[in-house]
């Protein structure tokens, strides 16, 4: 029997109700002891709203064909940062470009999945749980995970060997992506005063004859270890400090978030996973100023980069800097096209930020193709899976095993080199994942009529071929599967689609690679 087995099977009873939940027993305490015992720190910082991704990280060598879509609102070249000769940044980022020049940063791009939904709320819904866009699960990605590290919690918890809460978000509810089943796998705090609002949340005993001794046993038990969190949260806060000056003053609710977080970290508590959140992305106009370098867009990217490197600064000069690694995410990115309100309307793929000491800097990936005839559907068409991103945080920052990362993420999903490969197993550089330019995927004819030949090279192990749309819609799952390294072929019928521009996408074990093909009459 496997050691994580063997812990699910150990039986304790409250109230009447028997539930599986860690034995207190040093026996069961040191044959665990290896597997939760981790100083790592993640921590995701989500922007609320739909981030505009084409406004965040600029495709330089195709700035002109951009400039014909939001002539109201892209900034000036001479204005970008340039990450590389191809790639820039918002100005308003410059904390973001000190930090790529020194090491802690890299970009994803064109982060997103098949068949996007612009929804906020279905869309949110998906990238927290780590779903398809076509499930609907009770569960979030990160809630899964403190589920395989601490299999019954919240039963049994806090304990000798995880005294502290395994997740905490700051500003909001707990959320799905901190639950497993409808049940919370961390707290929600907003302050460390009072951290979990314990007074207006007292528990009462119902008056109703209908509740059953176990029912209001479980209940009470939750509130004591609810109570439990918030002493120790609070002892954290009350021993913990912060170093940087670098943090805003006023008017940044993210750089006041992380700064909670560094304060705790600094106190000692042993949580693995902080959530923080920044609103106000959803930018349908008045995006930019007269200048089109500052607005409200600029002031939220500032907040952003402002914040995180002000949580860095201080996990430096704390020591701390080799414990934490964080990413940014939002629900969906923006269209190609700006509309006539000086804004941008719901999107698909966007980039996704990268930071700490212990990542892979640069940029990974390439820019995303701007189609020279988008109109207001066009869409950034999707390079990587978000959830490989998140698989290669599990993977290569909390070491899952391979055989249980699909357990947890419910997909098997590629591999990607965000973390270092120091952490936990080797994993191959983006310029080897990039492959210096070589070409995976040929397409004869192209421009076609109605079918054309796809060649692609496949460098062994699982190998996913697709085809999207303009608007970023999955038209066709070409294959899915293991293969053999070596040359393959694949025909394409797209007889009864639209002329159009449309996306081959390969994937081929840790590489990834988006050819635009044209369908016309």
């Amino acid at each position: 029997m496997k050691r994580r087995q063997f812990i699910h099977t150990v039986p304790v009873t409250i109230g009447g109700m028997s539930l599986s939940a860690y034995a207190t027993s040093p026996l069961i305490r040191s044959m665990s002891a290896n597997l939760y015992d981790t100083d790592r720190v993640l921590i995701v910082v989500q922007l609320n709203g739909g981030n505009d991704g084409l406004n965040t990280i600029i495709p330089l060598d195709q700035y002109d064909t951009l400039y014909k879509f939001r002539d109201n609102l892209l900034m000036p070249q001479d204005k970008v940062l340039k990450l590389n000769d191809k790639t820039g940044i918002h100005p308003a980022m410059h904390r973001f470009k000190q930090m790529f020049d020194d090491n802690q940063l890299a970009v994803i791009q064109s982060a997103g999945y098949p068949s996007f939904n612009f929804s906020h709320f279905r869309a949110s819904d998906i990238w927290v749980s780590g779903s398809g866009s076509k499930d609907d699960l009770n569960s979030g990605w990160l809630g899964r995970y403190i589920n395989y590290e601490y299999p019954n919690y919240p039963v049994g918890f806090p304990n000798p060997t995880m005294p502290d809460p395994p997740a905490i978000r700051i500003g909001s509810n707990v959320g799905l992506g901190l639950q497993n089943n409808n049940i919370n796998m961390g707290i929600s705090i907003n302050n460390t005063n009072d951290p979990l609002n314990l007074a207006s949340n007292i528990y009462r005993d119902p008056v109703s004859s209908d509740c059953k001794g176990k029912e209001v046993a479980y209940i009470r038990e939750i509130q004591r270890q609810t109570d439990k969190f918030g002493d120790v949260v609070q002892g954290a806060a009350t021993k913990g400090k912060n170093m940087s000056s670098l943090y805003a003053t006023s008017g940044n609710s993210l750089s006041d978030a992380l700064k909670i977080v560094a304060k705790l970290i600094s106190g000692g508590l042993k949580t693995r996973i902080y959530w923080v959140n920044l609103g106000g992305f959803d930018t349908h106009s008045a995006q930019v100023a007269a200048d089109r370098t500052t607005g409200s867009h600029a002031n939220l990217l500032g907040r952003v980069s402002d914040a995180i490197y002000a949580f860095m600064d201080d996990m430096k000069l704390q020591g701390f800097e080799d414990r934490v690694v964080g990413m940014t995410f939002s629900e969906f990115g923006r269209r190609v096209k700006s509309n006539a309100s000086g804004g941008t309307d719901h999107g698909a793929a966007q980039p996704m930020f990268v930071f700490g000491k212990k990542i892979i800097p640069g940029v990974l990936g390439v820019n995303p193709i701007i189609d020279p005839n988008s109109n207001v559907s066009s869409n950034v068409p999707m390079q990587y899976d978000f959830r490989s991103v998140y698989a290669s945080f599990l993977k290569d920052w909390f070491c899952v095993p391979n055989a249980d990362l699909e357990s947890i993420m419910l997909y098997k999903l590629q591999a990607l080199p965000v973390l270092d490969a120091g952490n936990c197993i080797p994993t191959d550089t983006h310029e080897q994942n990039n492959k210096a330019g070589e070409n995976l995927i040929y397409a004869y004819p192209n421009p076609f009529v109605e079918r054309t030949n796809i060649k692609f090279e496949s460098k062994g192990g699982y190998a996913l071929i697709q085809v999207f749309n303009n608007a970023g819609v999955l038209v066709k799952d070409l294959y899915s599967g293991e293969l053999p390294e070596g040359s393959y072929k694949q025909d394409l019928d797209l007889g009864t689609a639209p002329n159009g521009i449309y996306y081959i996408r390969v994937q081929t074990g840790i590489y990834q690679q988006v050819k635009a093909i044209h369908k016309v009459n």
